[in-house]
C-alpha cells in the first residue's frame, strides 16, 4: 500500500506580500498595536513638524553676525562661524592643512580597505595611516612644528581619544581574555583582579585617576603629557570590557572546536589564534561595536581634566558675549554628529556580521 506524504504548504516571502499585509501585521495586528501605532504616530506629528520649522524653515543659514539671525528660526549662521573651533579646537590656522591632510588620507585609507583582501594588508595598511596621521597631528619632524595638545580640541580630539582607546583596548582585551581563562593561577588573578576593578568603577574616576594619582608614580621630574594619561587610562578602561566581551565570545565556542584543533596536533596558541579565536570574534562582533559605541560617547568626559573636545567647544564658543543664546544650536549640531559616527559604526557592524556568517542557509 502506498503512503503518499503531504508537503507542507511554504508561506509566501513576506517582501512578497505587500505593504498592506505588512502593516496589517506589524502595526495593525492587534488592538494593543493599532493603539501603540496611532501613539507613535501623534508624537511624531507632535515633534517633527515644529523641529523641522524651526530647524529649517525659520532658520537662518547665512550671515556673519547675531544680527545676522532674524525671527525664531535656529541661528546656523553661529555653527557656520564656529565651525572651525567645532571641528580642530584651538589648532593654529596656519596648521590645518595637516589636519586636512589626514581626514584626505583617511578617505584614501576607506578605498584601500576595499582594495586589499587580505587582513594582513588591511592591517599594515591602517598601521602606516596611524603612524603617518600622528606625524601630521603632532609635528616634530620632517620640518613640521610640534602643535602641543593642550591646542587639540572639537571633534579632531574626540577622534583621536575614540581611535586610541579602540585599536589599543582590543589586543590588550584579548590577551587579558586569555589569561582569565588560563589554567595558570597567578595569570588568572591577576587579569580577573584587573576586569573586576575596573569594571567596579565609573570612568571619570579613572580618568582621574590616571591624571591625578598616576603622576605620583613617576620620578621626579618626570612628566607625562595630560592626552597621553587620558589616553592610558581610557585605554585600560575599555580593556576590561573587551576582555569580558571576548571571553564569552570563547565560551560560546563547542569543546569540539577545541578537540578537533588538538586532533590536529596544533600547539596551543595555534589553536587559539587560528581555530578559536576567529570564531569568538565572529560571535563578539555586535557587543564589540556596542562597546566601542559607548567609549565613543563617554570621549565627552575628558572634559573634567581640562581637554576640550567636541561637546566642550560647543560650550566654550556658547559662552561668547556676541553669540550668548545659541547653545541649542550647539547642541543640535553636536548629536548630528555623535549620530552619525555612531550610526556608521553600526552598519559596519552589520556588514562584518553578514561577512563573516558561515551559518548554513
Amino acid at each position: 500500500m502506498a503512503v503518499y506524504e503531504q508537503k507542507a504548504v511554504k508561506k509566501a516571502p513576506s517582501n512578497s506580500k505587500g505593504v498592506i499585509h505588512w502593516l496589517k501585521s506589524n502595526l495593525f495586528s492587534t488592538p494593543l498595536n493599532v493603539a501603540m501605532t496611532l501613539l507613535g504616530l501623534a508624537i511624531l506629528f507632535w515633534i517633527i513638524p515644529p523641529f523641522v520649522q524651526w530647524a529649517y524653515t525659520d532658520a537662518n543659514f547665512s550671515g556673519e553676525t547675531r544680527s545676522d539671525c532674524t525671527g525664531d528660526g535656529a541661528c546656523w549662521v553661529f555653527v557656520k562661524m564656529k565651525l572651525d573651533l567645532f571641528m580642530y579646537g584651538f589648532y593654529p590656522q596656519e596648521e590645518l592643512w595637516r589636519l586636512k591632510s589626514v581626514l584626505g588620507l583617511f578617505v584614501v585609507q576607506l578605498f584601500a580597505f576595499k582594495f586589499f583582501k587580505s587582513i594582513k594588508h588591511k592591517f599594515i595598511s591602517f598601521s602606516i595611516y596611524l603612524i603617518i596621521a600622528f606625524i601630521l597631528i603632532n609635528g616634530g619632524i620632517f620640518g613640521l612644528e610640534i602643535v602641543p595638545t593642550d591646542k587639540w580640541g572639537g571633534l579632531m580630539l574626540t577622534i583621536v581619544v575614540a581611535v586610541v582607546g579602540i585599536v589599543f583596548s582590543f589586543p590588550i582585551g584579548i590577551i587579558v581574555a586569555f589569561g582569565r581563562a588560563s589554567n595558570l593561577p597567578i595569570i588568572r588573578s591577576v587579569c580577573v583582579t584587573y576586569i573586576e576593578f575596573i569594571r567596579g568603577v565609573p570612568l571619570i574616576t579613572i580618568l582621574f585617576m590616571s591624571s591625578v594619582i598616576l603622576p605620583l608614580f613617576f620620578p621626579e621630574g618626570i612628566t607625562f603629557d595630560k592626552l597621553l594619561r587620558a589616553l592610558i587610562g581610557i585605554t585600560l578602561f575599555q580593556a576590561a570590557y573587551v576582555a569580558e566581551i571576548i571571553r564569552g565570545g570563547l565560551q560560546s565556542i563547542s569543546t569540539g572546536q577545541y578537540e578537533a584543533a588538538d586532533a590536529i596536533g596544533l600547539s596551543y596558541w595555534q589553536k587559539m589564534l587560528l581555530v578559536i579565536l576567529p570564531q569568538a570574534l565572529k560571535v563578539a562582533i555586535p557587543n564589540l561595536v556596542g562597546a566601542f559605541i559607548s567609549l565613543f560617547q563617554d570621549t565627552t568626559l575628558v572634559l573634567i581634566i581640562g581637554l576640550f573636545d567636541l561637546l566642550a567647544m560647543v560650550r566654550i564658543t556658547a559662552a561668547d558675549s556676541t553669540w550668548l543664546g545659541m547653545e541649542t544650536e550647539g547642541y543640535v549640531f553636536v548629536t548630528i554628529v555623535f549620530w552619525a559616527f555612531c550610526y556608521g559604526m553600526s552598519r559596519y557592524s552589520n556588514k562584518l556580521e553578514k561577512q563573516f556568517n558561515t551559518n548554513l542557509k
